[in-house]
């Protein structure tokens, strides 16, 4: 059975899918069809959640499908911002062990390589990989499975990668079988994962508090993760428990933001299947497929903002006007792009009942861009589950499940172009003074000047027309990189956190009332100084590379750290507390 299917299958058993009635067809005229998937053999087929997409140093889209690929069992594959599609890497069952069904899609990592999930060999746990450019794959066919499961399996979404250069990752099913009275394939776990393999449950999900999540894991600014859970949590019981928005820190606390179904009759929303995305002005956003106040028996869906605290508020709700034309049942989730809008599918409603592509504001206002539809062949698509991404030439690119040309409908590539114009983004938008950062974007060849918040990087290269390193300078501040090229000034598409560094500090020991010297970088800002967890009440930021703080009372004996709006920064040595 299809792993898209499989997973569904849980709701779908006790939920009656509404269908909305068709009207009159929609077209945007920026939607352009680039790609009929199964156009040739060895085609990708069918993309699904969560299918991240995303853009390769060369300028290049990235993605996988569960489907297609010369033996069947699933394809990673490149696609130019014109539409020239290439299989990457075809998946071979027990070949050179391959797995299979790589449904997650890609994620980009500071490496250079790709890196993804599969179902595993013979339908076995599940593997993660990483992929370079040239289709070249590492599989670690080591992580998921362990007794009964315990470490995880069916891991739908690629691995994210954190400020401590670790991938983390979560699987939709396994780890504790007993938590989960609604199946006996257990909720799922989040992992740690590192470059060269090591594997580590951080938290095993037991209903309660969120079960069998499906999309990815979202790095937030503060260098924790958050994300959502398709079930599980405590209010929906006719929804399995409605589902969860939750944080989790890299050493694995996990707290739960919001349970859905929590309003009556889940006008909050119910079952997310998309991840979050964290928007500029730090809050996060999201859908969930069902649930809200829209019309139907079982709603249509919900856009949301959760604040890093959980404070929740629903911003739309679909299926609000006759017969679903706003749209009704969003899977992915949210991408924010360059004019500061949302933007995001449905895989039902819209004129055709076949799907929609929507903008919405972090205020609410929700517009129909484009609806799909149903014309001879199914040329333009339907059905989108995956969600959109913002190529740097400032184009939104996705595609769809089924609809195209290619004879059985499996699905399109397709751009959408809002006019929007080329940017810069940072493959990792955090680090330190002294760090080489890695810049994406077109155009890039005869750059002359890198900018991180207006200090000058002295330091950079435009490795190709489409990638460039920098080396963040002394003295920069929070704020937005912009890249001078031949062409004009290239914006980076969010800010880059400066990490605070502590290089040293003196003395190294003392009683409490002591003031001791903070010796690094990037301390512009700190709001905290700690000694062995104990916060300095008395502390000053006499310039960036220098704080003076007074031992606090209460202090032990331990690491300092320096908070910052970039992050915290601890030393490598204790301070010895003296009495």
């Amino acid at each position: 059975m299809n792993s898209r299917h499989i997973r569904r299958i849980q709701i779908l058993a006790i939920l009656v899918v509404m269908v909305a009635a068709s009207a009159t067809a929609l077209y945007a005229q920026t939607y352009t069809v680039l790609y009929n998937f199964g156009s040739v053999r060895c085609d990708p087929l069918n993309p699904q959640v969560s299918g991240i997409i995303a853009q390769g140093r060369d300028g290049n889209l990235y993605s996988s499908t569960p489907g297609g690929g010369c033996d069947v069992n699933g394809v990673a594959f490149k696609i130019t911002s014109k539409g020239k599609l290439s299989v990457v890497h075809s998946f071979q069952l027990n070949v050179g062990g391959d797995g299979i069904g790589p449904q997650s899609g890609l994620t980009l990592g500071t490496d250079g390589d790709f890196w993804g999930t599969t179902e595993g060999e013979d339908f076995n746990a599940g593997n993660i990989f990483k992929m370079t450019a040239a289709g070249k794959i590492t599989n670690f066919d080591n992580a998921f499975g362990g007794t009964n499961d315990v470490d995880g399996f069916a891991p739908f979404a690629p691995p994210v990668q954190g400020m401590d250069g670790n991938f983390y990752g979560m699987t939709t099913a396994g780890g504790n079988r007993s938590k989960c009275t609604y199946g006996d394939a257990g909720c799922g776990v989040i992992y740690k994962f590192t470059p060269s393999g090591k594997f580590k449950v951080i938290w095993t999900f037991d209903q309660t508090n969120g079960g069998n999540p499906a999309g990815p894991l979202v790095l937030g600014t503060d260098g924790n993760f958050y994300g959502t859970t398709e079930l599980g949590g405590t209010f929906g019981k006719i929804f399995e428990n409605a589902g969860v928005v939750f944080k989790v820190t890299p050493s694995g606390k996990y707290t739960v933001l919001h349970a859905f179904c929590s309003q009556t009759n889940c006008t909050d929303g119910a079952n997310p299947l998309g991840g979050l995305g964290q928007g500029a002005d730090g809050n996060f956003y999201g859908t969930t497929e069902y649930g809200g106040t829209g019309t139907g028996g079982l709603r249509q869906g919900v856009v949301f903002k959760i604040t890093p605290t959980g404070k929740f508020s629903v911003l739309y709700n679909f299926c609000s006007v006759t017969s679903c034309t706003d749209g009704s049942n969003p899977f992915g989730g949210l991408v924010q792009a360059t004019d500061g809008n949302f933007y995001g599918t449905t895989v039902a409603g819209g004129a055709n009942d076949l799907g929609t592509i929507f903008q919405i504001t972090p205020k609410g206002k929700h517009t129909i861009l484009h609806s799909f539809e149903n014309t001879t062949g199914s040329l333009f698509g339907q059905e989108p589950e995956v969600a959109l991404i913002q190529n740097t030439n400032g184009i939104l690119y996705g595609d769809t499940y089924s609809g195209g040309n290619a004879g059985a409908g499996y699905g399109v590539f397709f751009s959408f172009n809002m006019n929007l114009k080329p940017f810069v983004s940072m493959v990792a938008w955090y680090g330190k003074v002294g760090q080489t950062i890695e810049i994406l974007g077109q155009g890039l060849t005869g750059t002359t000047a890198v900018s991180f918040n207006g200090t000058a990087a002295t330091t950079f290269t435009a490795v190709s027309d489409t990638y460039l390193t920098a080396v963040v300078p002394s003295g920069t501040t929070p704020g937005l990189v912009t890249v001078t090229t031949t062409g004009g000034t290239l914006t980076s598409n969010r800010k880059f956190m400066v990490q605070p560094y502590i290089a040293s500090f003196n003395p190294t020991s003392g009683t409490v009332g002591t003031q001791v010297t903070i010796a690094g970088t990037s301390f512009t800002g700190a709001t905290k100084v700690t000694f062995g967890g104990v916060k300095a009440v008395k502390f000053a930021v006499d310039s960036d590379i220098q704080i003076t703080a007074t031992v606090p009372t209460g202090a032990k004996t331990g690491t300092i750290q320096v908070t910052t709006p970039g992050g915290t920064a601890t030393s490598a040595t204790d301070f010895t507390v003296t009495q």
